[in-house]
């Protein structure tokens, strides 16, 4: 397999996540990183030592790399993403992809005129119960599905807004849905189809800030499939819940832990649960990096097979836009209410 060459824009938490996978892949090799705090490139370049280090990424992108990652705040990843395609390299955007459904098909339709990859980080498709729920799903195990229930319930305090000036703000940020559910919506999407209709409640009750801290949707699915989505970042102390649970004709299915890698609870019919496996998602220790969640290295791992022409399921643009789609229609619900 022909090794690629990476270079990384953006040297927080996501953007360090990155470097760590990166170092570990023998199929791909981290070449430049570039954040405007120059000190935090720096500080890559310190960990893994031969990194070109930029402020700038303009001049990343003249380097002779083959794949960039996106890693950057939201409003920054459809200007960044644009720009590296237009400099001829593939792109890998951060979830959310962007902050719009149009600015999301701009991003890929670019990528198709100039003849280059744009993916999707959707590291949760590659969690062990999203892989065995999607299985049950798509051999039909369930039967006719109901409805779905989705909880995002977690704690943010207003330090992590205060931490970051684009946080909390409608023009940067745009809302929660974006930063804390968007792998949420996507697996939702995935599996039941467009977002249809929704009527949504939005309010701003615990934080100094312009977007929502809490929401709660009633949607309808493409595939007649009824849901309701809450979330909030108001919860005491810590993360309670981020969980799916799925009611069919012939089972029950919710998938929780921290990060959607917990079966909480299995009732197929004639469909039980494989024996002896295992539903915790390593690595969440990535070399020099420790992380909260899992699966980044399945992402890039899947990027190098695609670009080494193997089949591979890593989530295209045009694919990943499909969620920015459904939470501007969960949105859009609750505005012209």
């Amino acid at each position: 397999m022909e090794k690629k060459r990476f270079g990384i824009i953006g040297c927080g938490h996501i953007g360090k996540r990155h470097a760590a996978v990166l170092d570990n892949d023998v199929n791909a090799e981290l070449v430049a990183v570039c954040d405007v705090k120059k000190e935090l490139a720096q500080a890559q370049q310190d960990l893994y030592g031969g990194l070109l280090v930029y402020d700038d990424y303009h001049q990343l992108l003249q380097e002779p790399l083959d794949v960039v990652s996106i890693c950057t705040p939201h409003h920054l990843h459809k200007p960044m993403a644009l720009d590296a395609l237009q400099a001829g390299k593939h792109v890998i955007v951060e979830k959310p992809m962007t902050l719009s459904a149009n600015d999301a098909r701009e991003m890929s339709e670019t990528a198709q005129q100039a003849g280059l990859k744009l993916y999707v980080v959707k590291q949760n498709r590659y969690n062990v119960p999203i892989r065995l729920a999607d299985e049950a799903i798509k051999n039909n195990r369930l039967g006719k599905i109901y409805m779905v229930q989705c909880n995002v319930l977690w704690n943010r305090h207003q330090a992590y807004y205060n931490q970051s000036e684009w946080r909390g703000s409608k023009a940067t940020e745009r809302g929660a849905l974006f930063t804390q559910a968007s792998h949420f919506i996507d697996i939702l999407v995935w599996w039941f189809g467009k977002i249809t209709e929704a009527k949504t409640v939005l309010a701003t009750q615990a934080h100094n800030i312009e977007i929502e801290d809490c929401g709660q949707s009633a949607v309808t699915f493409a595939t007649g499939v009824v849901g309701s989505i809450s979330w909030t970042t108001n919860v005491y102390n810590k993360n309670f819940e981020g969980s799916i649970t799925i009611i069919g004709e012939y089972g029950t299915i919710k998938i929780g832990g921290g990060y959607l890698n917990k079966i909480e609870f299995w009732d197929v019919k004639s469909h039980p649960l494989p024996d002896n496996i295992s539903f915790v998602d390593l690595p969440n220790n990535y070399g020099k990096y420790q992380g909260s969640s899992s699966n980044h290295h399945r992402v890039i791992e899947e990027v190098v097979k695609d670009l080494n022409g193997e089949k591979s399921n890593i989530v295209a643009g045009t694919e990943g836009a499909l969620s920015i789609e459904a939470i501007e229609t969960i949105y859009h619900g609750a505005y012209n209410q």
